[in-house]
C-alpha cells in the first residue's frame, strides 16, 4: 500500500493526477483524504497531525458535504443553561450547546440564561415560516412582464402542484411577485417542514422555471434560479421585512430584585443603554441591524448543531427592545429571517448530531416541521440571554475587564 500511495503521490507532483480525481481515481474518499493529505505535507514540508485526527468517514460525506478532504477541524464547545423557554414548541429547561473560540462569550451568555430562568424563563413565539427562492426572469417590456405577472398568479395551482413532486413534506406556500422594467421575480415562498429548506426551495423553483419556459407563450427568458430578492446570505431590508426562514420573538419580564442581584443594575440602566447603543448608534452607523451581538450567539449555535454558517448574515438581522415597567424592565428580542434545520445539511454529522440530541431535537419533528421551529426558539431565547449580558456588562463597564480575564491567551 505505501508504495502504491508513493505512485500515486508522484502522479499528482507530476500533474497527471489532480486531487479533485483522486476519490474516483481510488474508489475511495477515505483513503483519497490520506493521499490528499500526505500530498500537501509533502509540498510543503508540514505535518496536518490534527487535521487528521477525526471520527468522519469520509465514504459517507464526498458528495453530500465536502469536496476534496484533507481531514476535519475541531471547535471548542460549551453549553449555557438552564435557559427555561416557555415557547409554543419549546417547553422547559434547555442546557444549549455553543461551539466557539471566543473567550467570555459561552460565560456572559450563560450569566444571561441565569437571569431569565430565576425570572421565570422566556417566552417565545414564531411569527411566520417561510424559505424563498426568487429566480429572474428576462421580457421585452413593461408590458410583457405584467402580463406574465397575471399569468403567474393564475397558474399558482399548477406550481404547487410541481413543488409536491419535489418534496413530500415541503409545498409553495406563497408566491410574492416583483417588476423593475422589464424584469420581473416571482419570489416563491415554500413550508421546509423541519430542513432548512434551500435545495427544496432552489429545485421546486428550478422546476416551475422550467414549466414557465415550456408553457408560457409570451416572449421571456428565465435568467437564473436566483434573482437575489431570495434573499440568500446577504443582509436586507427584503428579509427584515417580509421574513426568510423563521420570524421568531423572544421576550421576558425581569423583576429589578434579580436584575439587582445578578446584574447589579437597573432597569433604568440597562433600558438607556440599549436604546441609544442599540437603536440610536445602530441608526447613526447605517446599520440594518439593531442589536448588540445576534451573530455571535447564531453563529455559536449554528457551528455547533450544523446550520448553514453563511446564513449567519441574514438570520442575524433583527432588533433589540427594552422598556421599564414600574421598575422592572421588559426586553425583547426579534429574529426576522432566522434560517435553521434539524434535517439536511450538516446536521447529521456525528457531533453536531449530538448537539441536537441534547436539545431534544435530532431529525424531523412529529408533526413535521416541529422540530425546526424549537430550535429556532431556542436559538431566539438564547440570542436575548446575550443580549441582556452584554449590554449589562457595558452599562456597568465590565466589557473590557471580562474579555481580559477570560478571552486572552496567557502564557
Amino acid at each position: 500500500m505505501s508504495s502504491n500511495i508513493d505512485e500515486i503521490l508522484d502522479k499528482l507532483e507530476k500533474g497527471e493526477l489532480s486531487i479533485s480525481r483522486l476519490d474516483q481515481f481510488l474508489k475511495s474518499s477515505n483513503l483519497a483524504t490520506l493521499v490528499r493529505r500526505h500530498y500537501l505535507e509533502k509540498k510543503y514540508n508540514i505535518k496536518l497531525t490534527a487535521i487528521a485526527s477525526t471520527l468522519l468517514d469520509f465514504e459517507d460525506l464526498v458528495g453530500h458535504n465536502i469536496e476534496n478532504p484533507i481531514g476535519a477541524i475541531q471547535i471548542p464547545v460549551g453549553v449555557v443553561g438552564p435557559l427555561k423557554i416557555n415557547g409554543d414548541y419549546a417547553k422547559g429547561e434547555f442546557f444549549v450547546p455553543m461551539a466557539t473560540t471566543e473567550g467570555a462569550l459561552v460565560a456572559g451568555v450563560n450569566r444571561g440564561v441565569k437571569t431569565l430562568t430565576l425570572s421565570g424563563g422566556v417566552k417565545t413565539k414564531i411569527l411566520y415560516d417561510g424559505m424563498a427562492r426568487a429566480p429572474l426572469i428576462w421580457t421585452p417590456s413593461v408590458e410583457e412582464a405584467h402580463r406574465l405577472s397575471i399569468w403567474l398568479r393564475n397558474n399558482i395551482d399548477k406550481f404547487k402542484e410541481l413543488t409536491k413532486q419535489v418534496t413530500s413534506h415541503g409545498e409553495l406556500k406563497d408566491m410574492q411577485i416583483f417588476i423593475v422594467g422589464n424584469m420581473i421575480w416571482p419570489r416563491f415562498v415554500f413550508n421546509t417542514a423541519d430542513a432548512m429548506g434551500m435545495n427544496i426551495a432552489t429545485i421546486a423553483s428550478d422546476r416551475i422555471c422550467k414549466y414557465i419556459d415550456d408553457t408560457y407563450e409570451g416572449t421571456h427568458k428565465c435568467i437564473s434560479v436566483s434573482g437575489n430578492l431570495c434573499v440568500d446570505k446577504k443582509p436586507s431590508y427584503l428579509d427584515k421585512i417580509l421574513g426568510r426562514g423563521k420570524y421568531v420573538i423572544a421576550e421576558a419580564i425581569i423583576k429589578k430584585e434579580i436584575l439587582k442581584d445578578v446584574m447589579k443594575l437597573s432597569s433604568y440602566e440597562i433600558d438607556y443603554i440599549n436604546k441609544s447603543k442599540n437603536l440610536l448608534g445602530n441608526a447613526v452607523s447605517g446599520s440594518l441591524s439593531y442589536n448588540a451581538q445576534f451573530a455571535n450567539i447564531i453563529a455559536a449555535i449554528f457551528l455547533a448543531t450544523g446550520q448553514d454558517l453563511a446564513q449567519v448574515v441574514e438570520s442575524s438581522l433583527g432588533y433589540v427592545w427594552t422598556e421599564t415597567r414600574g421598575e422592572d424592565l421588559y426586553i425583547s428580542v426579534t429574529l426576522t429571517s432566522l434560517e435553521v434545520g434539524t434535517v439536511g445539511g450538516g446536521t447529521w454529522l456525528p457531533t453536531q448530531k449530538e448537539s441536537l440530541q441534547l436539545l431534544g431535537i435530532s431529525g424531523g419533528g412529529n408533526p413535521p416541521g416541529t422540530n425546526s421551529l424549537k430550535l429556532a426558539e431556542i436559538i431566539a431565547s438564547t440570542a436575548l440571554a446575550g443580549e441582556l449580558n452584554l449590554l449589562a456588562a457595558q452599562a456597568a463597564g465590565e466589557l473590557a475587564s471580562a474579555h481580559e480575564k477570560l478571552g486572552r491567551v496567557k502564557k
